[in-house]
């Protein structure tokens, strides 16, 4: 194995990693929910607000033109790190939700450039238009769609699951139509884990010339993603889940798409001119940038992308992998684990029940045993309702791995779920 939490001593990296939880050593397994945040991205946090807090982009001084220049460099390397063309075609949110939330604001509203509907000033998406997502999305993949959906009299679909929890293509494939104007799915699971054939769902969707989002949040933190090799059209993910600061989010999109689109928010820095007979916008990416930018927040992910750089995506992806592996292995040799989606290609998520005597164990009773061992894990229905209720359960205990996690992790954890297992038998 190659035990990256000792070769490059990430525990002395990731300070909260030291913490003891009711007196035991806190073993940290809820990394899809959010990462920890280690050294350098904390210092990187403290030395903005020291030495260059200064609202960017309109400052003529030192402070500003600095603050500037980090938040700047910041953008670019969001492009590198995903494969951008351009640093204009990241937009800086609040997180995932945020990204989505406003894709799908703007793409209901009528767009400022003619050309996106043949020469007509009309939204994307109007009344009798679909939209299709996955039977395996968070919710903030679900509501925002019901939305526009909502406000624009359009149709929501969902691609349906086999009974392997896989998603049907064929099915999806006979739901593309003339109708459909945007299709959004995660490229993993934040329940189940498993890795959705998204360069197939694009391909297919690209056939009937329609554009396609991926819910990057549970993939950009795990494994390599390269918008241009994907060809999709839009990507959202949050910062925080890559080890990166709470309240920073990437939005990317394709420059074609984002000229065309409407801002889904106004103020400051996402103009160009404001008049009382009419407001022109700025260009790219601070069209969709609206008040003073979270420049703290970019700087300090900046500092999060180039501490995964030191390991690189192979070394990452390898390490999760073994981690998943390892841990499903230990989880089937038990009686009375039922583990969804077992044994298909995973990042870095696994989710199961306890059952004693085919009796589902209330999945918040193991969590919360689980707690008063040292072990953070994540229980209930994970922001996927719909997804729970395919499942027939109330919700699942569900075990994600970062790069600070090692084997030790893992058998810490099922020793503390025997001894939960015997609790509560």
């Amino acid at each position: 194995m190659s035990n990256i939490k000792y070769q490059i001593s990430n525990i002395l990296d990731f300070p909260i990693l030291k913490e003891t939880v009711h007196g035991k050593p806190l073993v940290y397994l809820d990394n899809a929910a959010t990462s920890q945040k280690p050294q350098q991205v904390i210092n990187a946090i403290v030395e903005a607000y020291s030495h260059w807090n200064s609202n960017i982009h309109r400052g003529v001084h030192h402070l500003s033109q600095v603050a500037t220049k980090h938040h700047e460099e910041a953008r670019q390397a969001v492009a590198t790190f995903i494969g951008a063309k351009s640093s204009d075609e990241i937009i800086f949110t609040k997180g995932t939700t945020d990204s989505l939330n406003a894709l799908a604001f703007a793409l209901g509203e009528p767009t400022p450039n003619p050309s996106l509907k043949g020469g007509e000033s009309k939204a994307w998406i109007n009344e009798g238009d679909e939209v299709i997502v996955s039977g395996l999305e968070h919710h903030s993949n679900i509501v925002p769609w019901q939305m526009l959906c909502e406000r624009k009299k359009a149709v929501l679909r969902h691609i349906p699951l086999r009974k392997d929890l896989t998603l049907d293509l064929e099915a999806f494939k006979g739901m593309l139509s003339a109708k459909t104007k945007m299709v959004s799915v995660a490229q993993v699971s934040n329940v189940l884990g498993t890795i959705q054939p998204i360069e197939e769902i694009i391909r297919l969707a690209h056939e009937k010339n329609v554009p396609v989002c991926i819910d990057g949040a549970q993939s950009v933190p795990h494994m390599s993603v390269n918008v241009q090799a994907l060809d999709c059209d839009f990507l959202a993910f949050s910062g925080h889940k890559m080890y990166g600061p709470t309240g920073i989010g990437v939005l990317y999109g394709k420059r074609e798409w984002l000229e065309q689109l409407p801002p889904h928010e106004g103020g400051g820095e996402m103009i160009n001119h404001v008049r009382w007979s009419g407001t022109t916008y700025n260009e790219l990416p601070y069209k969709f940038e609206a008040g003073t930018p979270n420049f703290v927040g970019s700087y300090a992910l900046q500092k999060a992308m180039e501490y995964m750089n030191e390991y690189g995506w192979p070394a990452i992806e390898a390490h999760e992998n073994e981690l998943t592996t390892y841990c499903e292995e230990k989880l089937r040799a038990m009686d009375g684990v039922h583990i969804y989606a077992a044994g298909q290609n995973k990042a870095g998520v696994i989710s199961f029940n306890l059952y004693n005597d085919d009796q589902l164990i209330h999945p918040f009773d193991v969590g919360t045993l689980l707690d008063q061992q040292g072990v953070a894990v994540r229980t209930g229905h994970h922001c996927a309702e719909p997804l729970i209720d395919e499942l027939g359960v109330p919700g699942t205990v569900r075990v994600s791995f970062g790069l600070y996690n090692d084997k030790t992790d893992v058998d810490t954890f099922i020793e503390a779920l025997k001894k939960t297992q015997m609790m509560l038998s």
